[in-house]
């Protein structure tokens, strides 16, 4: 179908709403298309369509069809043909390049939300734009790899992080022929701007002592300092690495996943019972109040739950590790909830993939999904304030007055 000569995009748009057509954003996006392309061909020849002025340098010679794939689907383009010369918009129209470039936002945005290859491939057949294979949706997804690996290698520059949450999340991959599980970890800091920020990502075959100390000397390489306390789950290994790779630092056992692990300890009748005098620990008002109430707390429960309660005192310096710092911060840091609500994110989007074909992609993905949380965070506001972050950091003192700070939690032993 030839485009129009005159073209009112008001009128036609105000047509379209009143029809209820449901390709309007497609209609509107040829409309003011074909207007800018109309004008700068009425530009060139030195007066409108049809119009007879003295200042007509050439004229129009009908149109040529040109297909242009956008994010509203593939758009049949009419472009305007003069007597003398030619005319092609550089301006909207990169010579077999515009199409692709289009595809790979698209294609990449839709990938980043975790939807596999083939969904997307009939995703993008429903946005109208033929012709696509899982394999060029793989390939455009590539282009994400630059991005992803700038920030995971970017330096570490700001200032003191001074409390960070570790986690790992299991993955399926395909090696070697077979379906196997890996580990991604992932390391979330608080910079010296009391902000999240995602430090770190990596992929390990095992959850062990050897991944996470790789995974800690690779951030203290790219400048991870200040560091004084880490928050995480008792993986295997993780304490140990924490006093290798990080000393001074001391290490957090989230009380919540404790806890769970407590449960099992005792009949599933006296479950609640326990939970609630555990809970009755992080009630008290300051460091002392916390420490009496856990002596209470061990005590009660010896008296039913003799291995339950031996359990709970083993791990008494790890679930009070927190009280070495502001109590106003204290909800933020006995936990690894934060952690658990990115992680939840991150398997929103990679349940839809489920076995991911190498660890490059793990990597993409999550990296791309990390990066964007990141961003996120930095516009956001503040999760912890600069003076309660200042009273978290350890108070340099003159070594000839022998002063000492009575907060500063104990280090972790290599």
């Amino acid at each position: 179908m030839a485009a129009s000569e005159s073209v009112n995009p008001v009128d036609l748009l105000r047509e379209q709403i009143e029809g209820a057509s449901p390709d309007v954003l497609q209609a509107m996006v040829k409309t003011f298309a074909q207007a800018l392309m109309s004008a700068e061909a009425d530009a060139i020849c030195g007066a409108a369509y049809g119009q007879r002025s003295d200042e007509r340098v050439n004229s129009r010679n009908g149109y040529r069809h040109r297909e242009w794939d956008t994010r509203t689907g593939t758009i049949d383009l009419a472009i305007p043909k003069l007597r003398q010369g030619s005319y092609f918009p550089d301006w909207l129209l990169t010579h077999r390049r515009r199409a692709e470039q289009a595809l790979v936002s698209v294609v990449a945005t839709t990938y980043l939300l975790g939807v596999s290859t083939r969904r997307v491939e009939k995703l993008v057949e429903q946005l109208g734009i033929r012709q696509l294979s899982k394999s060029q949706v793989s390939e455009m997804a590539a282009h994400l790899d630059a991005q992803v690996e700038a920030f995971r290698n970017r330096p570490l520059d700001s200032g003191h992080y001074t409390f960070v949450w570790m986690d790992a999340l299991t993955m399926k991959v395909r090696e070697a022929g077979r379906t196997v599980n890996v580990h991604a970890l992932i390391a979330v800091g608080i910079n010296a701007d009391g902000q999240r920020e995602v430090l770190g990502l990596d992929v390990s075959s095992d959850e062990d002592g050897a991944g996470w100390l790789a995974f800690l000397r690779s951030l203290t390489a790219r400048g991870l300092a200040g560091v004084r306390l880490v928050i995480s789950d008792a993986h295997a290994g993780l304490v140990a690495a924490i006093g290798a790779a990080l000393p001074g630092a001391s290490w957090q056992r989230c009380r919540t996943h404790y806890l769970r692990n407590l449960l099992t300890k005792v009949p599933k009748s006296a479950q609640p019972w326990i939970a609630t005098l555990v809970r009755t620990i992080f009630d008290q008002p300051d460091a002392d109040a916390v420490r009496a109430q856990f002596a209470r707390v061990v005590a009660t429960i010896e008296a039913k739950f003799p291995a339950a309660a031996e359990h709970l005192d083993v791990a008494r310096d790890d679930l009070l590790a927190f009280t070495g710092f502001p109590r106003e911060i204290w909800r933020q840091i006995w936990s690894n909830n934060p952690q658990e609500r990115l992680n939840k994110e991150i398997r929103r989007r990679t349940d839809v993939v489920g076995i991911f074909p190498n660890r490059p992609s793990i990597i993409r993905l999550v990296g791309a999904v990390l990066a964007e949380q990141t961003d996120e965070w930095t516009e956001g506001r503040r999760y912890m304030g600069l003076e309660l972050l200042a009273k978290a950091r350890p108070i340099t003192v003159d070594t000839d007055q022998h002063d000492t700070d009575n907060t500063e939690p104990t280090p972790i032993a290599a």
